[in-house]
This record gives structure tokens, sequence and C-alpha cells, in this order.
């Protein structure tokens, strides 16, 4: 009797070949955040049921404040002119009634809409907050308002078959050690929050049928591979369980970045059908932190023999996709593309990029004022989506290991105290993992959770000297935090720090070695200038100071 109910209510009008069978949420009740699967059965004419120019089926989707949205859904099984099964993953994102009806087209016409299916959304279970939008330039936002800070780390891809590395070929290719299924978790067990990961012939190669070099897929004929398929499912709940949000660099998939594909219709077409594909069975995931259109597009740019690809042709591409990507993704997830050093006329500029990005190596020192000049200039937030002491794999790293080591952990001190929403993100994961340099997330975790809930996602960049160190400094409401570097191969001594701020009355003073991850003994009870004497610093060392208001 229920299927027939559920059959009657969605009756169609009209004497259209397409139409539905049944549709059924997981529930009608969902709570806030909660995912929600709908299953549709109907019956539709298509050759391709990827390809939307064939046929679509979209959930419209009208939300208790009045919005309309549309989520793409995705074919699961069945056969042209049969019953076939459709899917939509959908996540609510703000609490009370929701109206969803599907529509069916064909050859690009509506041939079949059904009758509204109600949600009744529940209060959020503890500790969902949503997803992540972006807030300014110092932070991200949940749903429900809270402010967030990534801490983090480029682990592009798990183990290849064959690794191309001249120095580190056994290491990289240790299948059992560099994995997601391993890494993410002792990623976050350190404080890890935030990583960049890529889609491409050996990682998450959805539209790659074979000679994948990763044992983890198998060779199919399908329009999308369901091994790689399965394994991204795997990996997004996985990042869910473990609280790790992802910046999906999506790439251009199994075909040549060349010319034709940034001016070609076909290749835009293809193009945006993946997308529809991504976001529809990915989308949902308050794991995607981020949607990256591609790797260092002025690479792609300058590696045609035919000549650089003109920026102008490149720019128009991003804009074109992404404004469809946010007509198409109703959860509003950020997007990014990335530069490696060369910026395109206009990039910076398109609407549709929420936040810019550029990778830096060999100069981890203009991090800072990198990541300011370009906000400065596009008023949009900026990333450093890789960076590193070295970007020549062709190098042997232990020869200078320390220099690795070090530069590691100041990029990340530098970006906690710039205006960025993600610390800058190391590369050579392997590399550093292998070094045992994990661990040295938690302080910086520590202190970004401390920063975030003293001012409510609230930054003011405060001017501090401690000359000869290198000294940079936070206010977060009436809570100071200073990070000092000692760049130099001799120890300091005698160090004075002073910072032109007031957190008004008395104030404690606490001192955090990160190397050591070991808080030193807190003093308390100053009062006046912010300021600490007979500073000692080992080469090449940190301290973190943090300058607390006590209660009066």
């Amino acid at each position: 009797m229920r299927f027939l109910s559920i059959f009657f209510s969605l009756l169609l009008s009209g004497g259209c070949s397409g139409r539905f069978h049944s549709i059924e949420p997981s529930t009608r009740t969902p709570k806030l955040y909660e995912r929600t699967d709908f299953t549709v059965l109907l019956t539709a004419d298509y050759r391709n049921a990827y390809l939307q120019e064939e046929v679509a089926l979209d959930m419209l989707i009208e939300t208790p404040s009045g919005e309309e949205r549309l989520l793409p859904c995705f074919w699961v099984e069945g056969k042209s002119g049969a019953e076939s099964r459709w899917e939509a993953r959908f996540t609510p994102q703000e609490p009370g009634r929701y109206f969803c009806r599907f529509r069916l087209s064909e050859q690009g016409e509506e041939v079949a809409r059904s009758r509204a299916v109600e949600l009744s959304v529940q209060p959020a279970a503890e500790g969902e907050r949503g997803i992540l939008h972006v807030r300014d330039n110092w932070t991200l936002v949940y749903d429900d308002g809270t402010p967030f800070r990534g801490v983090a780390e480029n682990i592009c891809w798990e183990s290849r078959a064959n690794d191309d590395s001249k120095f580190f070929k056994e290491l990289h290719e240790q299948h059992d050690r560099y994995n997601y299924d391993r890494m993410l978790p002792l990623f976050a067990e350190n404080g890890g929050n935030f990583i960049r990961v890529w889609m491409c012939s050996f990682n998450f190669p959805i539209d790659q049928h074979d000679h994948f070099n990763n044992l983890r897929y198998t060779p199919s004929d399908e329009y999308y591979n369901p091994s790689a398929v399965e394994r991204l499912d795997c990996f997004v709940d996985l990042c869910e369980r473990l609280g790790i949000h992802v910046m999906l660099c999506m790439g251009q998939g199994a075909v040549p970045a060349d010319r034709e594909f940034f001016n070609g219709e076909p290749q835009a077409r293809r193009y945006m059908n993946r997308l529809r594909y991504i976001v529809a069975r990915w989308g949902y995931s308050p794991a995607i932190g981020m949607w990256e259109f591609f790797n260092e597009i002025d690479n792609i740019q300058h590696r045609n023999p035919g000549g650089p690809i003109p920026a102008e042709e490149i720019v128009a591409w991003h804009a074109r996709m992404g404004k469809y990507l946010k007509e198409i993704d109703p959860f509003g997830h950020p997007v990014t593309t990335s530069i490696s050093h060369r910026d395109l006329a206009g990039l910076n500029e398109v609407p549709s990029l929420d936040i810019n990005q550029k990778h830096i190596y060999r100069n981890t020192a203009i991090i800072p004022s990198t990541i300011r000049d370009y906000e400065e200039r596009f008023g949009k937030p900026y990333v450093i989506g890789e960076f590193g002491y070295e970007w020549d794999w062709s190098l042997n790293f232990d020869d200078f290991a320390d220099d690795m080591d070090r530069d590691f952990r100041r990029g990340l001190w530098y970006g906690l105290f710039s205006p960025t929403p993600v610390t800058p993100m190391s590369w050579w994961w392997e590399y550093f993992e292998n070094r045992g340099m994990m661990t040295y997330f938690r302080g910086v975790r520590e202190i970004s959770d401390r920063m975030l809930a003293a001012g409510n996602g609230a930054f003011e960049t405060v001017k501090a000297d401690c000359t000869p160190l290198e000294a940079m400094s936070v206010k977060c409401d009436r809570t100071l935090f200073v990070y000092l570097y000692n760049n130099s191969d001799r120890r300091i001594e005698g160090a004075e720090l002073t910072v032109g701020a007031d957190i008004g009355g008395v104030y404690a003073v606490e001192c955090l070695d990160p190397q050591k991850y070991a808080w030193m003994d807190p003093v308390g009870g100053r009062s006046g200038k912010l300021r600490v004497d007979d500073i000692e610093i080992e080469p090449y060392g940190e301290r973190i100071y943090v300058f607390t208001p006590e209660k009066q």
C-alpha cells in the first residue's frame, strides 16, 4: 500500500515518455547537517545517463526560508526505456520544512516533474556544524556560525605502484604506509584538520579506464570507473569521521588540457558533465572544504609545444566553469584554482573564484607579505596551497634535511599569524611523515584553537618587536599571541619582546616551545606594557607567547 500511495502521489500530467515510478527519501525527518539520500526509480530514454544533454535528473529544493536551489542527481543502474535507479545526496543547511521536487529532462527539455516530497528538518546532532564557507580573510565559517581555520598539509595522493623519485622511490611506494586509511587518522590525531588532494590519473581517476599506476584501481570500460568512485566515496566518509576538510583539486580529467580544452564546446560540455557528477555524488559532504579547478594553471598554460595558451582564454574558462559550478552546487562550497608562480591577468578577479591561491618554493620568507599583497589588491582571501624548501624531486632531500624541517615549521606559523583561512600547505608529505614531523601539527592546532576561542574568529594584526628575532603578533579580543623565530645559526640571549598593544589590566604570560611541544611555567600578575625580557632561543628555534588578561 505504501508503494501505491507514493506512486499515485507522484503522477505526472501530460503524455511524456519519461515518468517517475517512486521516490524514497532515507528519512523524512532528518537532522540538520545530516545527509539524506533519495532513491528515485524512473523510466527515461538515453544512450549515456552521465550526459545531461541526453538525460538529467535534478532535485529542485525549496528551503524553509523560501530559497530555491538545484541539486543534480546521478544515475546508479538500469537501462534506457526501462526502469532505472537514480540517487540524490542532500544535506539540509537550515531547520524547518523543505519541499523537494524532481525534474526529469531529455535532450535538454523537461519531460516530467514530480509532486513535492516534504522533509521536516530537526535540530542538529551535537557536534554537527554543517558546511564551510568564506567568512573573511582570516577564517572560514560553518553553517552554524562557528569560525574555522585550517591547520593544513598536502596529502595529494596515495602510494603509487611505480614512483618516479630518484632517492625516495622505495619510501613512496610503501602501499601499506602511504594510504589515506593510515595517513588521515595520524594527521587528525596530531591536530590536522585540512588537506589538499588531487583527482588525477593515479588518484581518484574517476574518468580513466586503465593505466592508473596505482594498485587500488581496476580497469573498466564504464564511463566513470567504479573502483575510483568507490575509493572516493570511502575517502570522503573517512574525512567526515575524522573532522578533516578537503581542498579537492579536480583537474581536467582523462583528457589533455590543451588550448582546445579551454575553447572547444564539446570539451566544455564534457567538463560540465564531470562537474555535475562530482557535485551530485560528493557535494553533500561537509568534508569538502573547497573545490579547486586546477593545480598550477600557469604551468599548464606554458607547457604546450605550440606556445602558451592565451591567458584570456583560460580566465574566460574559469569564469564560465565557476559560474556553472555555483549554479549546480546548492551547498555553497568555496571555489578556488591555483598558480605556481606566474599570474594570469584577470584570474584573481574572476567573481566565482572565492579564494585566490599560489604556490611558493625556495622562498618561504615571503609568505606573509605575499598573502597581504594579494588580499589588498584583489579583496579576497589568499591561500598558499603548496610551499617548501625545495621543489626539485631529483635532489636528495637528506642532504639538507634540517633545512627542510625548519622550513616546514616556520611556514605553518607564518600562515597562522597571517590573514589566511588555511595555513600554508607543505609538500613532500611522505618525506616529512617519515621524519616524524606529523606531531608538529599539535602545537599549531592548539594555538589556532585558542585564537579562535579567544576572539570568536576575530583577528587584529599587532606590531611586535624582539630584535634580532623575527616577531609576528595578532590580537584576538583581549588575548594576544606572538610568534618568535630565530632565523640564524647562533643562540640568541637577552632579547626583549615588546608589543604595541594594550589588553587592559593585569595579565599572565605563557610560553610554548613548539618543537618540544612544551609549555613553560606561566608568569602572572603583570600589568602595563606587554613585554618579556631576557628571552633565550636556540639556533633556528621558535617560541609562542600568549598574553592573557586575568580576571579582576
